[in-house]
C-alpha cells in the first residue's frame, strides 16, 4: 500500500506538471473571484437627494443603500406583514390615479414602494387562477385574503400542481407533502440577488469543462506515446495502475473544486452579507419552492450536488480516456457531452428532454438543466404510482455513475489490447 500511495504521488505530479494543467488551475482560482464579484456590479439603486438631483448607485454603494431603505422589514415574514405591505401598495396606487407602479411618477416608488416591495414577492402568483394560472395584479388583490398568505400559499400548490402534473396524483402529493415540511413564516433580509446563485452554477460549469480537459489524456497519452506498452507489464500495471490513475485524477479535480467553490461562497457572502444567507429562498425564487432551505442551505446544496456532478463527469472522462486511442477523439467526445444536456434542453420537447438530460453526468451542472434551477421548479419523474423530484433523479444518477464508470474504466485500461 506504501507503494502505491507513492505512485499515487508520483502521477498527481505528473498530471500537475503539465504547462495545461497548470493554466486551467490558475484560471479556475482566477475565476473564483471574478464571479464572486461579477452578480455586485449587476445592483443599481437611485434617488432624488435635498436638491432634487439624482444619486445612481451601483455595486457595494446600491446594495448597502437597499439594506439600509429595507432595513424595517428585515427578518420574519408574517401573513400580516404582507397584508398590510399589499394595503400600503394599492393606497398607494390610488392616491396617484394609476393602476400599474410602471406609471408612478418618477421618483414614486423608489421612495414609497421600494422599502417593503420585497414582501409584494410571490403576492401575484399565490393569488393566481386555480384552474387558469393567471396571475391578478395587486390592486385586484383583496387584502384581506393576503392575511391568510400562508393558508393561500398552501392553496396555491394544490392548484399549481393540479395543473402541471393533471395525470400523476402521486406528484401532486409528493409536492403537497414536500411543501408543508418547508419552514414558515418565511425569513427575509435584504440585499441578496439570485444572479449569484446563477453564478455559482457557472462557476461549477468552468471547473467541470476544465477538469475534463485535465483527464482527457490520463490513459490516451499513454497509448498515444507508447508508454502503456511498458507500463501494463510492470508490478503494479493494468488493474492497479488504472486505480492509481483514476484516483489522482479524481483527487486533483474534487480538490480543484471544493477549493474554487469555497473561494466563491466565501467572497460572494462576505460582499452581500453574510444575514442574506438566512433568507428563505421562497423569498427571492417562487413563493411555494418545495425545498426547506434558505441561501446558505441552497449555496451549500448547488455546492454538493456539483461535487457529485463533477466526480461523475471526470469519471465518464477517464472511461473515455480508456477506450479511446488520441486525445483530440477523447477531448471533444468528453467536451460534447458536457454540454449534451444543454442541447437536449433545446431542442427536445419538456418530457422527453427531462428523463435525458437528468441522468446525464453533466445534467446538474448544466447552464439551462442545472440542479440550482430543477429546485425551483415542479417536475418530477413518474413511473406508474411513484414520483420522484428532478433533483433527486439528477443526485442519485451521480451516486450511481461515479462506481460505474470507475468500474468500467479499470476493466476497459485492463482489457487494453496493445495495437
Amino acid at each position: 500500500m506504501r507503494i502505491n500511495m507513492r505512485l499515487m504521488k508520483l502521477e498527481i505530479k505528473r498530471i500537475l506538471k503539465t504547462r495545461l494543467t497548470l493554466m486551467l488551475l490558475v484560471f479556475a482560482l482566477l475565476f473564483s473571484f471574478l464571479l464572486a464579484w461579477l452578480p455586485i456590479t449587476f445592483s443599481a439603486n437611485s434617488y432624488r437627494d435635498a436638491d432634487g438631483a439624482e444619486v445612481i448607485l451601483k455595486g457595494l454603494p446600491s446594495i448597502a443603500y437597499e439594506k439600509d431603505l429595507q432595513a424595517d422589514i428585515a427578518g420574519t415574514v408574517t401573513s400580516e406583514k404582507v397584508q398590510q405591505a399589499v394595503k400600503d401598495y394599492q393606497a398607494c396606487l390610488q392616491k396617484y390615479g394609476v393602476e400599474l407602479s410602471y406609471d408612478l411618477p418618477e421618483g414614486v416608488y423608489e421612495s414609497e414602494i421600494l422599502p417593503y416591495a420585497p414582501l409584494l414577492h410571490g403576492i401575484r402568483e399565490v393569488f393566481a387562477n386555480p384552474d387558469t394560472g393567471i396571475a391578478p395584479t395587486i390592486m385586484e388583490i383583496d387584502p384581506e385574503k393576503a392575511g391568510d398568505y400562508y393558508g393561500m400559499c398552501e392553496s396555491r400548490i394544490a392548484s399549481l400542481m393540479r395543473q402541471e402534473q393533471k395525470k400523476h396524483p402521486a406528484a401532486q402529493k409528493a409536492a403537497a407533502d414536500a411543501w408543508q415540511k418547508v419552514t414558515k413564516p418565511y425569513q427575509f433580509f435584504p440585499g441578496y440577488s439570485t444572479n449569484a446563485m446563477d453564478y455559482q452554477v457557472i462557476l461549477a460549469f468552468l471547473t467541470v469543462l476544465f477538469g475534463v480537459i485535465i483527464t482527457a489524456p490520463v490513459f490516451t497519452s499513454d497509448y498515444q506515446t507508447g508508454a502503456d506498452e511498458i507500463l501494463r507489464c510492470t508490478k503494479y500495471g493494468r488493474e492497479k495502475f488504472a486505480v492509481i490513475k483514476i484516483l489522482a485524477a479524481l483527487f486533483i479535480c474534487g480538490t480543484v473544486y471544493t477549493l474554487c467553490t469555497v473561494i466563491y461562497i466565501l467572497v460572494s457572502n462576505s460582499l452581500w452579507g453574510w444575514e442574506c444567507t438566512r433568507t428563505s429562498m421562497q423569498m427571492l425564487y417562487s413563493a411555494i419552492n418545495l425545498p426547506d432551505m434558505n441561501i446558505g442551505r441552497l449555496q451549500c446544496f448547488v455546492a454538493l450536488s456539483g461535487f457529485l456532478s463533477i466526480l461523475a463527469v471526470i469519471s465518464f472522462t477517464l472511461f473515455l480516456s480508456s477506450k479511446i486511442q488520441t486525445i483530440a477523439a477523447c477531448l471533444s467526445t468528453a467536451l460534447l457531452f458536457c454540454i449534451m444536456p444543454i442541447i437536449i434542453y433545446m431542442i427536445l420537447p419538456k418530457e422527453i428532454g427531462q428523463w435525458i438530460y437528468s441522468i446525464l453526468p453533466a445534467g446538474s451542472v448544466g447552464l439551462q438543466t442545472s440542479i440550482l434551477y430543477a429546485v425551483t421548479e415542479f417536475d418530477f419523474w413518474n413511473m406508474g404510482n411513484i414520483a420522484i423530484w428532478l433533483p433527486h433523479v439528477m443526485l442519485g444518477a451521480c451516486v450511481i455513475e461515479i462506481p460505474l464508470f470507475i468500474s468500467l474504466a479499470v476493466s476497459s485500461y485492463s482489457k487494453h489490447k496493445i495495437r
